[in-house]
């Protein structure tokens, strides 16, 4: 059973999910400052150091057509910065659609304010749910290094 982390990465805030791919089951952790970078980057560590994981799969947040815009480029930032600061297996993973479904999960549960701290880390489970379902531990791409 390998447990991985979801990264819904943002300008503000970076969502926070843990599952395994046993069950493909998924939860929210927690939501973090997206800044400073490096600062983040310790922080996922940390938590990926606490829950045990094996890998972390930072959404990529791909237009409806498939392009990648200025939100898909920081993502790639933000998984080749993980990736030249662990050894463990860091992928790029499509979340389109993973804040809708954050929405509508969420939806009638919270006011406002609680219902948008949260939109992030429920987001990054959806996404690490369908990355498990779609066998992404086994084909989703790596992120190239910083200086690479």
């Amino acid at each position: 059973m390998a447990r991985w982390l979801g990264i819904d990465h943002g300008t503000k805030r970076i969502g926070i999910a843990a599952g395994n791919s046993a069950d493909c089951m998924a939860g929210p952790l927690s939501v973090i400052r997206a800044a400073p970078t490096e600062e983040a980057i310790r922080n996922i560590l940390d938590m990926a150091e606490q829950y045990g994981a094996e890998g972390i799969v930072v959404g990529l947040p791909l237009n409806m057509n498939g392009s990648e815009g200025p939100q898909a480029k920081l993502a790639r930032g933000m998984a080749g910065g993980l990736a030249a600061a662990t050894e463990l297996d860091v992928r790029l993973w499509d979340e389109r659609l993973s804040s809708f479904q954050a929405d509508q999960s969420l939806a009638g549960t919270m006011t406002r304010k609680k219902r948008k701290a949260r939109q992030d880390a429920v987001a990054a489970a959806a996404m690490l749910e369908e990355f498990f379902r779609s066998n992404g531990p086994e084909k989703a791409a790596r992120p190239e290094r910083p200086g690479k």
